[in-house]
């Protein structure tokens, strides 16, 4: 079991060096590191190195991928407790991270309302908007449709590049994955299934007579909820916080992130690149797998 922190870079093929980015982080830092061996992942280049380095050294090392990873490039610091055999819980948001697609716009371009409803979501998601009160304004767009575009977006969803195989690595080597969003488990639910995730939690969607009725049942799973959701699920499964693994996008998950004991940001909104220890700006889950030596 690895007793030092790891940095992973991965980057797309015919993008900025990953040995040359990482040198020049590790020097700004001051940091001694150790060229190790990095899972092979089909259509990129990659990196690792163990670091002997302070934790104040790690800080600046961290604030510096959180403020310079772009998107033809991610960066991951995994912390040493993260790395060898003990048992993780993987917790990831959906839209956007789990999968490629906002799920409201999708239903909201049934309504003939997505460049409305997606532009209240950015805003969201930056943090500018509070995220139950934006989630009811969006949500009343969808009024009147009939029930059956909530299966008809299911199958349009599609997962992550790397996302399968983040899932199954996890799996295979003993650990549990969770989803939770602040979309809908009508469409969440069916997805769960097929991803064979281990938990789930999302936001209903009220339907009435065969149609939805532009309201949200229940409370909604804003940013609270979705740390909530981590430390249940953590209980369930016997697991620490400490020794669990946080995906998301935006302010949403700030929470969530802020609990984790291995916060990974997938492009990032500003709002929660602060709360980052690995930023994905090349959109593949597998490389979080791959930090983590699980593949």
């Amino acid at each position: 079991m690895s007793t030092l922190p790891r940095l992973s870079l991965f980057a797309a093929p015919g993008s900025s060096a990953v040995d040359r980015r990482a040198a020049d982080w590790l020097s700004a830092c001051g940091i001694d590191a150790r060229p190790v061996q990095a899972p092979a992942l089909e259509g990129l280049q990659g990196g690792s190195w163990e670091l002997d380095a302070p934790e104040s050294a790690l800080s600046a090392l961290r604030a510096l991928l959180q403020e310079e990873t772009t998107e033809d490039l991610s960066a991951l610091l995994t912390p040493a407790a993260m790395l060898g055999s003990r048992r993780t819980l993987v917790v990831t948001d959906v839209d956007s991270t789990l999968i490629q697609e906002e799920v409201i716009e999708l239903l909201a371009a049934h309504a003939g309302r997505e460049a409305e409803v997606a532009a209240v979501t950015e805003r969201a998601m930056r943090g500018e908007l509070d995220f139950a009160a934006s989630l009811h304004h969006r949500v009343q767009a969808l009024k009147g449709l009939p029930v059956r575009v909530i299966a008809e977006v299911a199958e349009q969803v599609t997962p992550m590049p790397g996302a399968l195989d983040l899932i199954a690595a996890a799996h295979a080597n003993g650990h549990r994955v969770g989803a939770v969003s602040g979309g809908f488990i009508q469409v969440l639910e069916p997805l769960a299934q097929a991803l064979g995730l281990d938990h789930a939690q999302a936001n209903e969607l009220g339907v009435r007579d065969g149609v939805l009725t532009g309201t949200v049942e229940g409370p909604v799973v804003d940013r609270a909820a979705k740390a909530a959701a981590l430390r249940r699920w953590c209980a369930a499964d016997d697991i620490k916080a400490t020794h669990t693994v946080a995906l998301g996008d935006g302010a949403n998950d700030l929470d969530l992130l802020t609990i984790a004991g291995y916060a990974v940001g997938v492009r990032p909104k500003p709002a929660l690149r602060n709360a980052c220890d690995g930023v994905l700006g090349v959109r593949r889950l597998d490389t979080v797998s791959a930090a983590l030596g699980w593949s």
